[in-house]
């Protein structure tokens, strides 16, 4: 394994990561109030975050999705400014960070980045409540530099629905299509990431651009209604989007599933939100795994899914997305931003090609980006002016 680490490292020297999705503005405005002084990612920031330059660097980082997310359970107006102080946070954050990070809106700008020896930094919306119903939302945050919306978070939206809440709409509505196609014509990439299969299917059946799972993995190998079926990775290559496989334990090995039910409900029993990475919060997490020890996640469980992932799609429709700073806990040997190496070097025991890790460390992300934008320069359409009661009262 000593000879295939050091091969990964030479391999990411080359073709780094481009990652997903990690929350870490979400992680800065719990732990400092998007005080940039207080928690500066400049410093090691082990044991606060799972974030920071030095562990994107050693991890072989060359690009990052920055989720510009906002809880679910926040609605309307509140949720649009919510999600304008995150973008704000990411802006703050290239800038104060210029010989580390590059602010990206293309593939182009991400293969400038690369040359140049910097991160390009994208950003990506996590559910469809941050546009409140709102088609000329939507086209501010891309103006804002966002670049990819996941359509719904954990809950159903008014005209999508999750993967982890009852059904709601069977799927996307007559308005969620318009905006997968107004997302088609403005060159943002549609994120199925926690929606329901009933949603990847109608949004496949509507897009005319690549879409992509900025982190999910496959439900074949951890029955998590979070993961991909079969069905919908096997028409990823007629699509031409890519699957981001995420580390998060509690989607990728089957052990963690039911451990994480009851951790969850004895955060809702400390009053606290399952998803909270505060201080408190993680005191009750340590607490109730002392006397209820966690299934371990490593990096061999999430090749296990990036394999079946492969066999499935294929290898141009693989990625990586962590969703560091988005989770309490992590695997083993994926702890944070530093570890990325520790799974290609699993894949290269797998007998993945240099070829094959190109392809999902950063060919692949950066091809569907491009796509996406080649299907918005040959539209023809003008900015839709739907609302959500024209097409769906």
């Amino acid at each position: 394994m000593r000879e295939a680490l050091a091969e990964a490292r030479a391999l990411l020297a080359d073709f780094p990561v481009v990652d997903g999705h990690n929350d870490l503005p979400w992680a800065l405005r719990q732990h400092a109030g998007y005080d940039l002084d207080r928690l500066d990612v400049a410093a090691d920031q082990t044991g606060r975050l799972h974030t920071d330059l030095p562990r994107l660097r050693s991890g072989g980082v060359g690009a990052q999705f920055w989720s510009v997310y906002v809880r679910s359970d926040m609605a309307g107006d509140d949720a649009v400014s919510a999600t304008l102080e995150q973008i704000d946070c990411v802006d703050r954050l290239l800038a104060r960070h210029p010989a580390d990070l590059a602010p990206a809106l293309t593939a182009d700008d991400m293969e400038a980045a690369r040359a140049a020896g910097r991160i390009a930094s994208l950003k990506g919306a996590e559910g469809g409540h941050s546009i409140n119903n709102s088609l000329a939302t939507l086209r501010a945050l891309y103006t804002l530099g966002v670049r990819y919306m996941t359509l719904t978070h954990n809950d159903n939206i008014a005209w999508a629905d999750s993967a982890t809440d009852e059904p709601g709409v069977g799927g996307l509505s007559a308005f969620g299509r318009e905006v997968v196609r107004e997302m088609n014509r403005l060159g943002m990439l549609v994120d199925l990431s926690h929606v329901a299969a009933t949603t990847m299917r109608d949004a496949l059946d509507t897009s005319e651009a690549p879409v992509i799972f900025s982190h999910s993995s496959a439900r074949a190998v951890c029955d998590h209604p979070r993961n991909i079926p079969d069905d919908v990775l096997e028409r990823l290559p007629a699509n031409g989007g890519v699957a981001m496989a995420t580390f998060v334990p509690k989607f990728v090995l089957p052990a963690a599933v039911e451990w994480t039910h009851r951790a969850d409900e004895n955060m809702r029993a400390h009053g606290l939100h399952h998803l909270d990475t505060s201080a408190q919060a993680m005191a009750v997490h340590a607490a109730f795994e002392e006397s209820h020890p966690r299934p371990t996640a490593t990096a061999a469980t999430v090749a296990d899914h990036l394999d079946h992932m492969r066999e499935v799609a294929g290898i141009a429709h693989v990625g990586i997305g962590g969703d560091f700073d988005g989770t309490a806990f992590t695997p083993s040997d994926l702890a944070d931003v530093a570890g990325y190496p520790n799974l290609i070097a699993e894949l290269l025991t797998r007998r993945w090609s240099r070829a094959d890790i190109a392809r999902l460390t950063w060919q692949n992300a950066v091809r569907v980006l491009r796509d996406a934008e080649s299907v918005a320069r040959a539209a023809t359409r003008p900015p839709s002016l739907a609302t959500l009661a024209s097409l769906d009262d």
